[in-house]
């Protein structure tokens, strides 16, 4: 890579040079350590559901299931496709749909199926028009077990004198109770693949993966994760799974503990999950090629340096918004789904 070159440029053979709507098979996997910065709660807002959990194995040899956290697909790719579309309001590229010329939005009958969000995380228009997401996703599980990394707090809502009584009737208030949430340190491995995408798409994405902040319930309040990119792999095939890997990276790192230490430092995880993954590659039926730790550094300074010109940020979102075909979805009316939206 000469200093001239981007990284993903050097590694175009494995991307899209533009957008077709038929697959090709160039995968572009993304490995990421999840790290919670605070508390966090991971289930359906003002639902009043516990956190999401699954019993799954711990380890590749244990035989008894333990109990993990899990940080479901949707609501890993929702937070970061509304942070990516913020980016297109800002430079007016959420394009105007329907009959009524309305903005493209989430979540209502009126995707526009032509914008880089469209696009890239999909749509489905009823009566017409469509877009599978070319982000692949998967849950992601905790390191540890839920009881490790699980805590216990009180809530209640005080009235404007300060307690929990009515100033004017005196009466008791019924809001209080208490919340599960995951700590803060608790990590979570997960991977997101890239298909057929071209190497400004992936700039689009792993920014918006890069800058989102707040994932899970009450995320105004709590739900800060820190998103740490440890690997960047090109395939002609889905890798292994989230669950396999958080496996093999639990075993090297308990040792013949019964579990890991928590919390641990990211330096320590990340050794582990870069280990682990690069055990299961001989798993996969494909030619399988990892940035190395330098190019992957200046991958993501290229996109520190990207996101920090306001000038090379716009220029690169309007390259991109030009690819894409502009023929509008038809409508019957009935409500659109979003395949990645919430």
């Amino acid at each position: 890579m000469t200093p001239t070159t981007t990284v993903m440029e050097t590694y175009a053979e494995h991307l899209a040079a533009t957008y077709d709507p038929y697959p090709h098979g160039k995968y572009m996997t993304l490995l990421l350590v999840r790290q919670v910065a605070s508390e966090a709660m991971f289930r359906t807002e003002g639902s009043g559901e516990p956190l999401t959990t699954e019993f799954v194995f711990p380890g590749t040899t244990a035989t008894a299931p333990i109990q993990r956290v899990v940080i479901s697909k949707r609501k890993q790719t929702a937070v970061e496709r509304r942070v990516g579309r913020e980016l297109l309001r800002q430079h007016n590229l959420l394009h105007m749909a329907g009959k009524e010329q309305r903005v493209c939005a989430l979540n209502t009958n009126n995707p526009c199926g032509q914008c880089i969000d469209c696009m890239l995380y999909g749509y489905a228009a009823g009566g017409g028009g469509a877009q599978r997401s070319r982000i692949i996703t998967d849950d992601a599980f905790s390191l540890h077990q839920a009881p490790t990394i699980i805590s216990e707090r009180q809530f209640n809502a005080l009235y404007d004198n300060s307690t929990m009584r009515n100033p004017e009737t005196g009466e008791a208030s019924t809001s209080i109770g208490t919340d599960l949430y995951v700590r803060p340190e608790a990590v979570f491995l997960d991977m997101e693949t890239l298909k057929d995408v071209t190497p400004d798409e992936v700039r689009y994405i792993v920014g918006n993966v890069l800058r989102a902040s707040r994932y899970g319930a009450i995320s105004s309040r709590i739900g800060r994760v820190h998103n740490h990119l440890i690997g960047v792999a090109f395939s002609r095939c889905e890798l292994f799974s989230n669950l396999e890997w958080v496996q093999h990276t639990y075993d090297l790192l308990r040792g013949d503990q019964l579990e890991p230490d928590f919390p641990l430092h990211v330096s320590t995880i990340t050794a582990a999950a870069q280990a682990a993954a690069a055990t299961l590659k001989a798993r996969v039926y494909s030619d399988v090629t990892f940035l190395s730790a330098d190019e992957l550094a200046a991958f993501q300074h290229e996109l520190h340096e990207l996101y920090s010109d306001a000038a090379a940020l716009a220029a690169m979102l309007q390259r991109l918004d030009t690819i894409y075909p502009r023929e509008q979805p038809t409508r019957s009316g009935r409500r659109a789904a979003s395949e990645s939206a919430e």
